[in-house]
């Protein structure tokens, strides 16, 4: 039996795809119809790409086909989906801010916190206006490193608009969202929570003028770390290490991640931490505890600087734990190799900004509950 194309087509405006007000030839979603004798192939187009919808509209071609048209058709549906773009996600600057960076490690516990802190204070040190986000929702630790575990920011007005005005010390201004928790309060937030109150500590806050933000991220790379890059266009990253092999094969990663091309975030260079451990009475000794040289050998395996290593010293958990930053401690050692990391993270930044283009912030999509990110 031929079968007529028209009639098929007429009796193809009977059915309504889920989600749409027009039938499926007024929408278009029926891109062609073709028969062959007795064979009958749809070509349909949906845009939404649920299995189940997709299964209910071949269904119902074929059952409609076969009840109006003749029973033993043999119908074939060829179904592409045509998703539409989800609106961009677009992050832009804060107008002041010259400079931001993330500080990132692959693993926890390689004192990425430490080093921030310690590199916010002597960047301010040096005169550069200073701030630090603390971006670790989950394990906030810079109310504790700055002494301002008890402090709450305050309401300001900025041009008719409330702002929070940060908390500052050692001539840094830092806001954490430990301020907003009591210290014995677990933060329990899934993402979304977590991304939104990241946003308002940087969009909502009255930062003024600052040579460099410091964006203390967590561990690893989450839902933190797109968030943060897709609010806010990174200048560059530092990755913090220990020598450990473990922990260098996390760095690894971190450094990745930046580097993806839809991410493509510049990465400063590679720190290493807890490089040796220096007992007080014995200065000029060095006892490499988690390896020798290994971040180092890693910057020049992956091709990004080395910016400097920072001694496994008691005093600097110390001055951590009292809330008074290594750094800040005048013509010691430890002074000394702060100084010169926060001139390679200033030189490297120098470097960064003569370059290369400004960094745009990237394109989160969301599909099926895994963050894909797309390249703008």
């Amino acid at each position: 039996m031929k079968l007529d194309r028209k009639e098929i087509l007429k009796a193809l405006e009977t059915i309504t795809l889920a989600g749409e007000g027009q039938n499926m030839v007024e929408s278009g979603a029926v891109r062609n119809v073709l028969t062959f004798g007795d064979e009958v192939v749809v070509e349909l187009v949906m845009h939404n790409p649920a299995m189940h919808i997709r299964k209910r509209a071949e269904a119902d071609i074929i059952k409609t086909i076969q009840e109006k048209i003749y029973a033993d058709a043999k119908v074939k549906v060829n179904v592409k989906v045509e998703a539409p773009e989800k609106p961009e996600i677009k992050g832009k600057g804060i107008p002041g801010i010259s400079n931001v960076i993330a500080v990132s490690s692959g693993k926890g516990g390689v004192g990425k916190s430490t080093i921030t802190a310690n590199l916010a204070v002597t960047l301010a040190k040096m005169g550069f206006k200073v701030g630090v986000l603390d971006a670790d929702i989950y394990g906030p630790s810079m109310p504790i490193m700055f002494d301002v575990e008890r402090e709450r920011p305050i309401s300001v007005q900025v041009d008719g608009k409330s702002k929070m005005k940060p908390i500052e010390n050692y001539g840094v201004q830092i806001l954490s969202i430990g301020f907003f928790t009591s210290p014995e309060q677990a933060v329990i937030w899934r993402g979304p929570m977590a991304s939104k109150a990241l946003n308002q500590m940087i969009f909502d806050a009255d930062w003024g003028e600052l040579d460099f933000m410091l964006i203390d991220l967590p561990p690893g790379t989450g839902d933190i770390h797109l968030s943060i890059m897709q609010s806010l266009p990174v200048t560059g990253a530092v990755v913090v290490s220990t020598p450990q092999a473990v922990a260098l094969a996390d760095a690894k990663k971190g450094v990745a991640m930046f580097r993806q091309e839809s991410i493509n975030v510049p990465v400063l260079g590679i720190i290493e931490n807890m490089a040796y451990f220096t007992p007080d009475e014995l200065p000029d000794n060095k006892y490499y505890i988690f390896g020798k040289e290994g971040a180092r050998n890693l910057a020049e395996d992956l091709e990004v600087p080395f910016l400097g290593e920072i001694p496994l010293v008691q005093s600097i958990r110390e001055a951590g734990d009292y809330g008074r930053p290594a750094a800040l401690q005048t013509a010691t050692p430890l002074e000394a190799a702060f100084e010169a990391l926060a001139r390679e993270v200033v030189q490297e930044t120098v470097n960064r900004n003569d370059n290369l283009p400004a960094t745009e912030a990237i394109k989160i999509t969301t599909m099926a509950g895994c963050s894909a990110v797309k390249k703008k």
